[in-house]
């Protein structure tokens, strides 16, 4: 069978045409943006992949079209798609008909967090030797792929509340059946197709109800908004963790980088590896009880957690010199980046932090988070954020609480200059953005090089 891709480049759709490859079928792809890293992984697996979305590219007809959720109408495939009657489908849809079905699925869902626990899980599944195939929205260090089929029985998803394709508004996850179920935690984003918290709510709620009696949901203790959702209807056991929680951790290290652990039947188990925060203690415990719904041991899962080797671009170094280190982060929420720099500061103490903020995301250029944000940016010493003309919203005005730590810039090339004559031996440069950002790691490494 062959497949087009509409959006193929797209870290979702491409682990989708990663995984169509490898069960065998003819996979190509269309994308307004084909460039590195994703399309050399694609061309690697045999993928031919074509830049912009031209009608012609559907000619010869394939036998069915995966659209993306970015495809909207009037984008000229898509009206010579349905102009033509070709068959389609959304990625979600063709992963749960061709590739899910007779597998036991662990789904990782939340606001934040999915990439990060769906690494550690699938991590822990290997390391038990269990084979998964995962797909997930990142690059898990110990695994250099997004996307595999895997041997066993078992499959990973991170699992996004974020809407189908043009055609199907529901959210992706509900097509996956899980039998696992992870809720991470659970906040208003994605302003651009949810109008509240209440209809993210309603969507979590239609995505419990596809978890079947045997299986198990995995969840914060002490969360409201998940809360909330269990409250509408579960039909299926659950365990919490946190405080108080089925699964508890006593930290041993003040950045969270050593923990000890507390299963539901009271045994024990010491996790000691390179990740820090709080919030990677949470998505650790909740890895470790999803794993262990398969029969992994904690104490087996302590020792892999122990092992794992991070996620590109979660609080990933991409250099140092002249002893500046300089992170990428994909954090874009208020909560994230409020956890992701407290982490840093555990761990690097009183070291001067510059936190450089690109915000991308839709909810973010609407300015939807705003109010939120100076709070958030509170434990870094020094704030530089990006503010495009385009932005819907006045970052100065917003981020004023910051007094003289902030800086807002227009131009990418403003905040290399800025940051390069700033950043000072033994500080930690923290971007955050869930883009590429114009490629700002690499001209900050090449700025502060320059310096001598």
């Amino acid at each position: 069978m062959r497949l087009h891709i509409l959006g193929i480049c797209g870290t979702f759709m491409g682990g989708v045409a990663l995984l169509a490859r490898a069960l065998g079928h003819r996979v190509t792809g269309s994308d307004a943006n084909v460039y590195p890293p994703m399309s050399t992984q694609l061309e690697a697996a045999g993928i031919e992949l074509m830049q912009g979305y031209d009608a012609a590219h559907l000619d010869p007809a394939p036998d069915v079209v995966v659209v993306g959720n970015a495809m909207k109408r009037g984008i000229p495939a898509v009206e010579y798609m349905l102009d033509a009657g070709l068959p389609y489908v959304s990625g979600p849809q063709w992963l749960a008909e061709h590739l899910l079905p007779g597998r036991h699925v662990l789904a990782v869902s939340g606001t934040h967090g999915k990439t990060s626990t769906a690494s550690m899980l699938a991590w822990v599944l290997e390391d038990a030797g269990l084979a998964p195939g995962f797909l997930i929205g990142g690059v898990p260090q110990d695994f250099g792929v997004s996307a595999r089929l895997g041997d066993g029985a078992y499959f990973v998803v991170e699992a996004d509340e974020y809407d189908t394709a043009f055609f199907d508004k529901r959210s992706k996850f509900v097509h996956y059946r899980p039998r696992t179920l992870v809720i991470n935690n659970l906040e208003f984003d994605h302003a651009d197709i949810f109008d509240d918290l209440a209809m993210i709510q309603r969507q979590f709620h239609h995505l419990v109800r596809t978890v079947p009696g045997r299986g198990l949901i995995v969840h914060p203790r002490g969360v409201p908004a998940v809360e909330d959702v269990l409250a509408m209807g579960v039909w299926t056991p659950t365990q919490s963790t946190g405080d108080g929680g089925d699964w508890s951790a006593r930290w041993l290290a003040e950045d969270g980088s050593a923990f000890r652990v507390r299963a539901p039947d009271g045994r024990e188990a010491e996790v000691r590896w390179s990740q820090t925060g709080a919030h990677n203690v949470q998505n650790a415990l909740a890895a470790m009880a999803a794993a262990a719904h398969v029969g992994v041991e904690p104490a087996a899962a302590a020792a892999a957690l122990s092992r794992f080797g991070g996620v590109k671009r979660r609080m990933e170094l991409r250099g140092e010199v002249g002893g500046v280190h300089v992170y990428d982060d994909f954090a874009h929420h208020p909560t994230a980046i409020a956890s992701t720099l407290q982490g840093l500061r555990r761990r690097v103490g009183d070291a001067r932090i510059i936190a450089v903020l690109e915000p991308r995301s839709n909810t973010m250029r609407l300015g939807v988070h705003a109010a939120a944000l100076a709070g958030s940016l509170d434990a870094a010493d020094l704030v530089q954020v990006y503010a495009p003309a385009d932005l819907d919203w006045d970052a100065a005005a917003a981020l004023a609480p910051l007094g003289d730590r902030l800086r807002v810039a227009t131009a990418v090339a403003q905040i290399v200059a800025d940051v390069g004559a700033d950043a000072r031996a033994g500080d930690h440069v923290l971007v955050m953005s869930n883009g590429g950002f114009g490629g700002i790691h690499q001209l900050l490494l090449d700025a502060l090089a320059a310096r001598g």
